[in-house]
């Protein structure tokens, strides 16, 4: 399996990065790079994170990760990593799909 990412999980994650900027300039970068990291490692076991509740017909997942989550799906041979979000984040406003 490869990953492909989306441009709305480059943007998510730029921002994270861009928040976590505000205190540690240097943490931001690395945090970056670890949730990249572990967004590839998804393709190593792509259904071994739960299905997004009311996501699941979407087949939604979460990989958490140091209080931040990885939403993705599964599209043929691709890991299709959707959107990086934050702690208390609105996984409905972020995905933009409506409730199953």
């Amino acid at each position: 399996m490869r990953a492909v990412f989306t441009p709305e999980a480059e943007t998510s994650l730029a921002l994270i990065g861009d928040f976590i900027a505000r205190d540690n300039p240097g943490r931001a970068v690395t945090f970056m790079e670890e949730l990249r990291t572990k967004a590839l490692g998804l393709c190593d076991l792509p259904h071994g994170f739960p299905l997004v509740p009311r996501y699941e017909r979407r087949g939604v997942r979460r990989r958490s990760w140091r209080g931040y989550g990885i939403l993705y799906g599964l599209s043929g041979d691709c890991v299709v990593i959707l959107r990086f979000v934050g702690p208390g984040q609105d996984h409905d406003r972020l995905l933009g799909l409506g409730l199953d």
